[in-house]
C-alpha cells in the first residue's frame, strides 16, 4: 500500500493538510470510514480562516469566519453534531446610514435617502440576478456569453449600466462587503456566480433571512475546537508541509521534522496557498496558474468592547453602511446575553489597504472616530479593542476567500476541485453551493474525504 515506503517514514492512510474547518471535517469523515490519518497544521492553532478572541470570562467574539444564514445546512450539521448552537444576531431597531457627510437611522435591508440613487441601485440589482439566473453553477464558464462577462470587471459594468454617483458607491459598498475587495479587481463573471451561489444580493447582505442571521454560541472557532479534540493526537500543530512528492503509487509529506508516506494528500488550504508547498513532479501548469490567479481579498476586522451595548438603549441595532471609509459596515457582536457589549467594524478593500500605511495607534483612532460618529462619544472609549488583518497572516494571505479577476473562471474555473492523481483539493473556493463561506468549507471537507477514499482507500482493513 505504502509504495514509497521508508523506515524513516510515518505510516498512515491519508495525510490532511490544513486544520481549518476543510480538512477537519474530512479527516473526521476519514477516520469515521476506518482509515488512518494525520491533520498538519502549519499555525499554532485550529480553524483556519475562523477564530475566537476572549473577551471575557467564558466568552467571545469572533475575528475571522461568524455568520450563518438559513441555507448554511453542512455548518450547521457539524455543529449540531459537535454540540454547537447557534443564535441570532443582534438587529433590533434603526440601522444607520452615512453617506456624504451626513448620518441617518433607516429600516430594512437598503437606506431609502437617496431616491434616485436607490432606484438606480434597484434596477441593477434587478438586472445583476436576471443574469445570475443563467449561470450554471456547475460550470460557470459554460454560460451564454460567460467569455464576455469574464472579460469585465464589475467596475466597468457599473459605469456602463449605472446612473447615478449614490447608486454606483452602493453598489461598490455591496461588492466589498460581500467579497472585500474593489469592483476593479472583480470579474463580472465571478460576482453573477456568487450572487447565483449565495442565493441572490438580498440573501448574501440580509441579517434576517440572509447571510448574516445567525452566529455560533462560544464563537465559530469552537466547532474547530471541537472536532479537533475528537481526533487528539492525529492533529499537529506548528507542522507547516513544505514538499509533497507524489506518484501514481502513493505520496510522500515532508514537514520540517516529520517525513510522512501515504496512499493520498487531501490539500486543505485556499488555491493561493499552494505557492508556499514544492510538489514533486510539479503540479501542472494550469494548477500553477490558478494559485497566483485567485487572491483572497483585503479586509481588516476591528471588534470595539465596552461594558454594555449602550447602543440598544437608544434604539440602535449597531448595524451601520458607510459608503466612505475607513470602515465600511459594522455589526452588534456581542455574546448572546449581550454583556459585554462590542461592535464589530470592517475595513475592505482599498480602505483596508490604506489603513495599513497607519500604526496600530493610528488605526484605532481612525476606527473609534468613527464609530463614535456614528454611536456617540461612548464608541470611543472601549475596555477593549481587536484588531485582524488577515492579509498579514502568513497562513492565511487575505480574506474572506479567493477571488477570481478577468479570465480567471474560463481560464480555471473546470480545475478548482479537480483532483491530481492522489492530490485532492478541499477548501471554501472548491464548492458550487454558497461559495467561499463556512458551509462551503464543510461541504468541501465531506466530498474530498469521498473522494480520497474511493480512489485509494477502497479496501481499508474493517478492524482499523
Amino acid at each position: 500500500m505504502h509504495s514509497l515506503h521508508d523506515w524513516s517514514a510515518a505510516m498512515v492512510d491519508v495525510v490532511v493538510v490544513g486544520a481549518g474547518l476543510s480538512g477537519l471535517v474530512c479527516a473526521r469523515r476519514l477516520r469515521e470510514a476506518g482509515a488512518e490519518i494525520v491533520v498538519l497544521e502549519a499555525r499554532d492553532r485550529v480553524g483556519g480562516r475562523v477564530v475566537n478572541e476572549p473577551i471575557a470570562p467564558g466568552q467571545v467574539v469572533e475575528m475571522g469566519g461568524q455568520w450563518v444564514g438559513p441555507s448554511h445546512t453542512e455548518i450547521r450539521r457539524v455543529a449540531a453534531e459537535v454540540g454547537v448552537d447557534t443564535f441570532p444576531t443582534y438587529g433590533e431597531g434603526k440601522h444607520l446610514f452615512a453617506h456624504a457627510g451626513r448620518t441617518t437611522q433607516f429600516g430594512g435591508d437598503i437606506p431609502a435617502r437617496m431616491p434616485f440613487g436607490l432606484v438606480d441601485f434597484r434596477i441593477a440589482q434587478a438586472r445583476l440576478e436576471r443574469l445570475a439566473r443563467h449561470i450554471d453553477l456547475g460550470d460557470p464558464a459554460s454560460t451564454p456569453r460567460s467569455r464576455r462577462h469574464d472579460t469585465l470587471t464589475v467596475e466597468t459594468w457599473i459605469r456602463r449600466h449605472m446612473h447615478t454617483r449614490s447608486g454606483r458607491n452602493l453598489m461598490r459598498l455591496m461588492v466589498k462587503a460581500v467579497l472585500a475587495t474593489e469592483p476593479s479587481e472583480l470579474s463580472l463573471l465571478h460576482w453573477l456566480f456568487y450572487i447565483a451561489s449565495g442565493g441572490g444580493l438580498n440573501s448574501l447582505v440580509r441579517a434576517d433571512g440572509g447571510y448574516q442571521q445567525d452566529r455560533f454560541v462560544g464563537g465559530s472557532q469552537e466547532i474547530a475546537l471541537r472536532l479537533a479534540d475528537d481526533l487528539g493526537e492525529r492533529v499537529h500543530l506548528s507542522a507547516p508541509v513544505r514538499r509533497i512528492e507524489h506518484t501514481p503509487e502513493g505520496v510522500r509529506v515532508h514537514t520540517d521534522t516529520t517525513t510522512y508516506d501515504a496512499d493520498a494528500v487531501v490539500i486543505a488550504v485556499p488555491p493561493h496557498l499552494l505557492t508556499t508547498i514544492e510538489f514533486c513532479p510539479a503540479l501542472p501548469a494550469t494548477r500553477n496558474q490558478l494559485s497566483v490567479r485567485m487572491p483572497p481579498g483585503m479586509v481588516t476586522k476591528f471588534v470595539a468592547v465596552y461594558d454594555e451595548p449602550f447602543w440598544r438603549a437608544t434604539g440602535l441595532s449597531g448595524q451601520a453602511t458607510l459608503t466612505s471609509g475607513p470602515i465600511g459596515v459594522t455589526f452588534d457582536n456581542s455574546p448572546p446575553g449581550g454583556s459585554p457589549g462590542a461592535l464589530v467594524a470592517f475595513a475592505l478593500g482599498e480602505d483596508a489597504r490604506a489603513l495599513e500605511n497607519l500604526d496600530a495607534d493610528e488605526r484605532r483612532a481612525a476606527v473609534l472616530e468613527r464609530l463614535a460618529e456614528l454611536f456617540g462619544p461612548s464608541a470611543a472609549e472601549p475596555t477593549q479593542f481587536h484588531e485582524r488583518c488577515w492579509a498579514r497572516e502568513q497562513w492565511t494571505r487575505g480574506g474572506y476567500a479567493g477571488i477570481f479577476g478577468p479570465g480567471g473562471w474560463t481560464s480555471f474555473g473546470k480545475i478548482l476541485g479537480r483532483s491530481h492523481g492522489r492530490l485532492f483539493w478541499a477548501s471554501a473556493e472548491t464548492v458550487v453551493h454558497a461559495h467561499g463561506s463556512m458551509d462551503a468549507a464543510v461541504s468541501a471537507g465531506e466530498r474530498a474525504a469521498v473522494e480520497a477514499l474511493a480512489t485509494c482507500l477502497a479496501e481499508v482493513p474493517a478492524s482499523r
